[in-house]
């Protein structure tokens, strides 16, 4: 059943207090506190417009809090970031488009090539080193960017929507080689959804957000070993947490908030 988190692990990463105000007088954040712990799937859920992909950014070091800090167990770690569209290059093949961060890292074609193979491998696309992204369905598409995410063996990974265009059958495939990647490379994992059903299923805990300026307002914890399949998406337990969550999400949203 669904519970408040009481974990004691250091974390590898801790949002204290966190706010964001942008240059257009919009605060995307406020009061923000996560705690991410080591080979934890944490799913930041909420209403449109509450700060979780910003969340992602400051994570990612792509842009500051303008207050709070956010403190690092260690040295930041290898991280790796999967946008909700694929941001493929359309002129590269699967193999170059994998390759681009170690290319950037300064590594030669074929001193890559055991790592985008493994990359590949993880995501089942061997065999496609040679497809144009033109050749690739959406779902095939995003599999690349993940493999591109993860080539660099990241510690952590962060996922903004990568689900969020894709076919039903294709989204549940994808939920499911998502965890199997994980426990295969056993990294941690922040992910952002719009989905009751999907966080429920691919988390250890979930962390639901108030409307903008976001903030958590609840945390719920998924009991239920991984890897996961369809026994749990059929099971009462997740009949039960999906239900808590989603009142836990419309307790989050404002009059005329819409996902």
């Amino acid at each position: 059943m669904a519970r408040r988190q009481a974990s004691s692990d250091t974390p590898i990463v801790a949002l204290r207090s966190v706010g964001k105000s942008f240059a257009s007088g919009i605060r995307a954040l406020a009061g923000f506190d996560l705690e991410v712990i080591e080979r934890e799937f944490v799913t930041l859920l909420g209403p449109s417009g509450c700060g979780k992909s910003t969340v992602l950014r400051m994570i990612a070091g792509l842009t500051e809090p303008t207050h709070g800090t956010i403190q690092w167990a260690g040295p930041r770690p290898e991280i790796g970031f999967v946008f909700q569209e694929p941001t493929l290059m359309p002129w590269a093949n699967v193999f170059n488009n994998v390759f681009l961060p170690l290319r950037l890292r300064g590594s030669g074609r074929e001193q890559a090539r055991p790592a985008i193979a493994e990359a590949l491998q993880l995501v089942g696309l061997t065999g496609f080193e040679s497809a144009y992204p033109r050749e690739l369905s959406g779902g095939m598409k995003m599999r690349v960017s993940i493999a591109r995410a993860l080539v660099l063996k990241p510690k952590l990974l962060l996922m903004d929507e990568p689900f969020a265009a894709l076919d039903e059958i294709t989204r549940f495939k994808l939920n499911n080689d998502l965890l199997k990647i994980q426990c295969d490379l056993r990294n941690t994992v922040v992910f952002v959804t719009h989905s009751v059903y999907e966080s429920v299923y691919l988390s250890t805990r979930i962390a639901v957000m108030a409307a903008r300026p976001g903030r958590v307002i609840e945390t719920i914890r998924v009991e239920e070993p991984m890897p996961r399949g369809e026994e749990f998406r059929s099971s009462r337990l997740y009949t039960e947490i999906c239900r808590a969550t989603s009142q836990a999400l419309h307790s989050a949203m404002s009059p005329g908030d819409e996902l």
